[in-house]
């Protein structure tokens, strides 16, 4: 086996398009295994110096594709994929976020195809698999020996076949995109109401006036009407559950202590599983990517009306800003009296449109970023740590706050 590529779209046509390509007069045969997984073979004969080469290529999909794994298992590919994330999320790594990212990525997975070289060594394969990767926007699953190896282990890599992690924790790129088909989750653009066409407005107003690019085929948002935010209580909890695991994160606290604090004020529960999993080993390579987090922690102060303004998203937020009675934790504090003295939230109408604004924001960066150019005038992690807990605020795609993504 050369390698298992995995993508969000679809079509083993397009794969032999792609052969195609690369091989002009190449030659198909096709059948079903047993597992009902499609099998495309591909034979080039030799000549008189020159022996024959085989190339075996085994497909299969789910049984409904989605931007998320059901709970029921659905097709051999959907079970598959659930064994898939938790050998992800087991492994060590150097980059939590690409680990993070990488994550996000496997739920929305659609399709698997392995490529096997039955006879012979095709010449194209490499140029083949690289055009396959970067087509479908695939993650590849690949053994040390093989002709596109990053790694001298077990190892996945990128569109661009760089390796996203091995199994020792190794990476080598910074981000990983995660895209999803549109058809997924947006709505229909053409019944829109007016607070949805109104908002892209005024966001789109924002953007120009301050010289950001505007994608004017970019959808609106839910409708104020499809929209359910979190309770006040809900946001009140996560945001005290955020803040003492940030102490950890900047050091000024012990992860002992945080514990001991989550548990004897009764927050372990609203604590999420890789925040403790942080709190268990909190290394200094978690505690950078968990210290972003304080962005989230605004966002979420802001939501329960103890700040005025986010402010613009070229600066970091600067905690210690909030009066120290609006925050929810510290020295001797219970944090339930904080809890439990939050009866109200911004409207629905206010948090829809820095969502709106942010989720234009995000995509000027990711579109800066793919052309290779840095973005100027705000800053794209401040962005995507905002958008990440605007996102939560709204309830996106019902996702819980490990597993938020944001789409652009």
């Amino acid at each position: 086996m050369i390698c298992t590529i995995y993508s969000h779209q679809l079509g083993l046509e397009r794969i032999k398009e792609i052969i195609q390509s690369n091989i002009p007069n190449v030659k198909f045969s096709g059948s079903k295994d047993d597992d009902g997984s499609d099998i495309l073979e591909l034979e080039i004969k030799g000549g008189i110096l020159s022996s024959s080469q085989k190339l075996v290529i085994s497909y299969r999909e789910r049984a409904v594709p989605s931007y998320q794994i059901p709970e029921i298992d659905d097709s051999d590919l959907t079970a598959n994929l659930k064994g898939l994330y938790g050998f992800v999320d087991s492994l060590p790594t150097v980059n939590e976020k690409v680990k993070d990212l990488f994550l996000h990525k496997i739920l929305t997975l659609n399709s698997e195809f392995t490529i096997i070289q039955e006879k012979g060594e095709l010449k194209e394969v490499q140029t083949i698999i690289k055009n396959i990767a970067k087509e479908l926007d695939a993650v590849l699953f690949v053994q040390p020996d093989s002709v596109i190896s990053k790694s001298d282990r077990q190892h996945f890599l990128d569109k661009n076949l760089d390796l996203i992690i091995d199994t020792e924790g190794n990476c080598e790129i910074d981000t990983l995109d995660v895209k999803i088909d549109s058809v997924y989750y947006d709505a229909d653009q053409n019944e829109l109401t007016e607070d949805q066409e109104l908002r892209k407005e005024k966001s789109e107003r924002i953007l120009e006036e301050n010289n950001i690019k505007i994608n004017r085929n970019l959808p609106c948002i839910e409708s104020e009407e499809e929209t359910t935010l979190r309770t006040p209580k809900e946001i009140a909890q996560r945001v005290c559950a955020l803040a003492v695991v940030n102490l950890v994160a900047f050091n000024s606290i012990s992860p002992e202590e945080a514990t001991e604090y989550l548990q004897n004020y009764k927050l372990w529960d609203f604590t999420t599983e890789k925040e403790k999993e942080f709190l268990a080993n909190p290394t200094d390579d978690k505690k950078a990517n968990e210290s972003w987090k304080c962005e989230g922690i605004w966002v979420l102060i802001w939501a329960l009306k103890k700040i005025e303004t986010l402010g613009f998203p070229d600066e970091f937020c600067d905690l210690e800003n909030i009066d120290p009675d609006d925050y929810p934790v510290g020295q001797d504090k219970d944090p339930n009296v904080f809890i439990d003295s939050i009866v109200s939230i911004r409207s629905k109408s206010e948090i829809l449109d820095v969502n709106d604004l942010y989720y234009r924001f995000n995509w000027a960066c990711v579109d800066e970023r793919i052309n290779g150019r840095e973005i100027e005038g705000i800053n794209p992690g401040i962005v995507y740590e905002r958008q990440y807990a605007l996102n939560w605020l709204i309830n996106y795609m019902e996702q819980d706050w490990d597993y938020i993504t944001c789409d652009t």
